[in-house]
């Protein structure tokens, strides 16, 4: 008896009438294709130069219209991937393709300044970073550099963090563990929220004002009112709502069923949350420090009244002035000289650069010490 197998080609149902999956970057490239063309030709008819550079004024023109071809491009794709659904699948299917393409627009849009201000820090900033920027502070006639604002940004934040970070999360213990909605938790709810929303600028001159008074009343010298650690507590100010808000939702984070199941072994509520919430949630509280401590690395105003700017070395953080990389780069942009624009440019770089270290640190801590790690 002889049988003759047959191949039958199943379909799914879910699946069937759908574009191919490299349609979208299909199209994008057409209509990359297309909106350089136009542009192209646009520039070519127009005679103009393809670029110039002002050396005065440090710009650079570019004549054809960057962001009109962007957004032609952007539009295009648009229109032909929601015509091409439409034909192949349907209306649904077009309109959710729409949508998806309109939010892909809407996050390149709000990633094109970002990119552009990494961009041009590189560009203006790395120039400027070499062994007598990291060595030598402005003092030095010829070989200026950056140590001292260096030095005074890691000590005032430093400081400033070893004060915040331990308040700020004790503060979102208590809020989600033991206040529960009483009137005390409410009024720290209250008055968090109120510090922030406070301007910078407040919270220097508070600073400012509370050291002023107390050199009144012992009796020192108005004139050195300035220092590094009145720039720590300006900054205080400005991290310690930060810290808590943002501790209080990773500490909510976790499931009541572990404090549960602790509590039903007969484990005291502080060894809970020190054995089993804090752990769990580790990489939110840590996050959460990096966030408040990329609030505050940046901040000018209440550094200018609080810690004042200088050009020399200090690494006494309770005398004298204390300069600080966004000081610094205020500084020396002011001098309106090459040198001193080098500088500002490679300061503000190395900023950055705190701020990608720091929140390197901080994934590589979330990675390891988390509970759950995606291994």
């Amino acid at each position: 008896m002889t049988t003759t197998a047959r191949t039958r080609h199943t379909t799914n149902a879910l699946t069937a009438g759908d574009l191919p999956r490299w349609t979208p970057l299909a199209v994008l490239i057409g209509a990359t294709i297309v909106s350089t063309l136009i542009f192209g030709f646009q520039w070519l008819s127009s005679g103009d130069p393809l670029y110039v550079y002002t050396e005065k004024t440090d710009k650079l023109t570019i004549y054809p219209n960057v962001g009109g071809w962007l957004a032609t491009i952007m539009a295009l794709y648009l229109i032909f991937i929601y015509l091409f659904s439409v034909v192949a699948e349907n209306r649904r299917k077009a309109f959710d393709r729409l949508i998806t393409g309109l939010v892909t627009v809407a996050f390149i849009i709000a990633m094109l300044p970002l990119l552009s201000l990494i961009v041009t820090l590189i560009i203006k900033g790395l120039p400027g970073l070499n062994a007598t920027f990291f060595l030598n502070d402005a003092s030095m006639p010829g070989e200026r550099g950056a140590a001292h604002a260096i030095l005074g940004t890691l000590l005032i934040t430093l400081a400033t963090s070893v004060i915040s970070v331990p308040i700020g999360i004790l503060t979102a213990i208590y809020l989600v563990e033991y206040g529960r909605g009483n009137a005390f938790s409410k009024a720290i709810g209250f008055f968090v929220d109120v510090m922030t929303g406070i301007p910078s600028i407040v919270a220097g001159l508070f600073a400012f004002a509370l050291f002023t008074l107390v050199v009144q009343a012992t009796g020192g010298d108005l004139t050195s009112v300035r220092s590094g650690a009145v720039g720590s507590v300006a900054l205080i100010v400005l991290m310690l709502p930060t810290v808590v808000r943002s501790s209080e939702e990773m500490i909510r984070l976790v499931p009541h069923e572990l404090r549960e199941g602790a509590y039903a072994l007969g484990v005291p509520k502080w060894r809970t949350i020190l054995k089993i919430v804090l752990p769990t949630a580790i990489g939110g509280l840590v996050t959460s420090v990096l966030l408040a401590v990329a609030r505050v690395i940046g901040e000018t105003a209440p550094l200018l009244v609080a810690a004042g700017m200088s050009i020399n070395m200090n690494t006494d953080l309770f005398s004298g002035v204390m300069s600080s990389l966004p000081t610094f780069v205020y500084q020396q942009w002011g001098f309106t000289t090459p040198e001193g624009n080098q500088l500002a440019w490679s300061g503000a770089l190395i900023l950055m650069l705190i701020v990608v270290v720091l929140n390197a640190i901080g994934r590589l801590v979330s990675f390891f010490f988390s509970p759950k790690r995606d291994r």
